[in-house]
């Protein structure tokens, strides 16, 4: 179509450019300007509809389209807008450009005017020929917003163009922050989808989750080019991790710190890459769940305190060995430490009360090794009182040690007595070594791994030794000293 007596031709200055660009892009552009207009204005939504085969029709219901937009600036309006999605002024033209590449027809209407394209000389310059916009009165003076209407393109291509938004992607938003939203990947997908502003410009195949970016910082702004695509994750990053940091939900949580499990084999995703991202997802866990940091070691040792966690209703988060040392320096939302074994521990000693047994209540078996606590004695040559130890009771419940384990014998000083762990009573050996180990405590009055305690301790094995090689005057019965003397001696020639 060339220029007439009613018709108004502008220069858009493009020749040949963009080769690459696909129909699809293209059409995105008419798109992301009806979605533009429809934000800024608060008016219905835009409809996309196939209106006969190889046509379609984009409208928006806006304040309609003039040539004047068609000048290559930057949109001051949508720039100070969070919600749109243009900002170069370039769009349209760029698209229209394809759109004669390919020989697609396309026409906008307005009531400002109606108009469509074709190739003419410059004025003054007839051997260079540009694509102009042909401006035409409006065939309706009375049209709300803008139409524009495609022919000569493929279904395929409309649903392409869509895929590039938000809008039409069916990517389900987990959590809304200052910065943009965080969006669950769909399992179908390729990688998780990175928006700006509605608009997708990257996939990433190891994302664990999809996001939209709506507040730009600066190396966003300089990054996003005229084309919208293939924008480096450099560009990103910081406002990815910005995003996961502000989260607060269960929803974005959960999946980080089940994704950790994967940390040994190489397998997580790499938002787990950034420490900040795994920290604060484990303070989220806890603000919202009941659960136990541990390492894959402490999983697999198994100990007593695991299990106590477990009754007590706290769930088993594994975490890397690097994350579990640094938890013990954080709090959840709420200020309260997080929870690894080593603060399990301490909580569950403090709030620890013994469950003691009496005697007539044992079983007889069990009975018969209780009995056993004074000969033991004498036969390391500890006389009554000598300790200050006046009572040995049984317990069922005993505090944890470091290690998680359930503590099988403890000395306490401030009340003179030894407390040991049922379970001790199963036999002879386990009760009568946790009752010695506890009177080498009593007597050098020092702690586990001390030289005063090693002392003693050696002390008390010798006077064994030798009263089991050498008989033991006094009232212990014949039968209990042949086999205090027999496990003894099987001992030593054992060591």
């Amino acid at each position: 179509m060339t220029a007439g007596p009613h018709v108004q031709a502008f220069d858009l200055n493009i020749d040949t450019v963009l080769k690459h660009w696909s129909l699809a892009f293209a059409i995105r552009e008419i798109i992301a300007n009806a979605l533009d207009e429809h934000k800024i204005t608060g008016t219905t939504e835009p409809v996309i509809e196939k209106v006969e085969d190889g046509t379609w029709e984009i409208r928006d219901f806006g304040r309609g389209l003039r040539y004047q937009h068609l000048t290559q600036n930057e949109s001051t309006e949508k720039q100070h807008h969070q919600d749109v999605i243009g900002q170069f002024g370039v769009g349209l033209k760029d698209a229209l450009a394809v759109f004669e590449r390919n020989d697609v027809g396309v026409t906008l209407h307005s009531a400002h005017g109606d108009i469509s394209t074709g190739r003419q000389a410059k004025p003054d310059f007839g051997d260079i020929v540009t694509l102009h916009a042909l401006v035409t009165a409006p065939a309706d003076p009375q049209m709300v917003g803008t139409l524009v209407r495609i022919t000569g393109i493929a279904d395929t291509d409309v649903e392409a163009a869509k895929e590039l938004f938000l809008k039409f992607s069916g990517d389900l938003p987990l959590e809304q922050t200052r910065f943009g939203e965080v969006l669950e990947r769909r399992p179908d997908s390729d990688g998780g989808r990175v928006y700006v502003r509605g608009l997708l410009v990257a996939v990433e195949p190891r994302f664990l989750f999809s996001y939209n970016i709506i507040d730009l910082n600066a190396p966003l702004r300089r990054a996003l080019n005229r084309e919208r695509s293939n924008v480096g994750r450099t560009a990103y990053s910081s406002r990815v991790k910005d995003m996961l940091i502000a989260c607060t939900s269960r929803e974005v949580a959960e999946p980080l710190t089940v994704d950790l499990a994967g940390y040994a084999s190489g397998t997580i995703h790499a938002e787990l890459d950034w420490k900040d991202v795994k920290l604060h997802a484990c303070r989220v866990l806890q603000t919202n769940d009941k659960v136990l940091f541990i390492t894959a070691r402490q999983l697999e040792q198994r100990t007593p305190q695991l299990e106590y966690a477990k009754d007590d209703g706290y769930r088993l988060v594994v975490v890397p060995d690097d994350l579990a040392k640094a938890l013990g320096n954080e709090t959840d939302l709420e200020g309260r430490p997080l929870v690894d074994l080593d603060t399990y521990r301490k909580s569950w000693n403090e709030s620890f009360s013994y469950t003691f047994v009496e005697p007539g209540m044992l079983t007889p078996a069990e009975q018969q090794i209780f009995s056993l606590a004074a000969p033991t004695a004498q036969l390391a040559q500890i006389l009554p009182g000598q300790t200050g130890v006046t009572s040995i009771l049984i317990s069922e419940t005993m505090r944890l040690n470091d290690g998680g384990e359930t503590v099988l014998g403890l000395y306490q000083k401030d009340m003179n007595r030894i407390v040991i762990h049922r379970g001790q009573l199963a036999n002879a050996d386990r009760f009568c070594g946790t009752l010695l180990h506890e009177l080498a405590h009593a007597r050098s009055g020092a702690t586990d791994g001390t030289r005063e305690f090693e002392r003693e301790l050696t002390k008390l094995l010798g006077a064994i030794a030798a009263a089991a090689l050498n008989g033991v005057p006094g009232p212990v019965p014949a039968s209990q000293r042949r086999s205090l003397r027999q496990r003894v001696l099987h001992r030593v020639r054992s060591a």
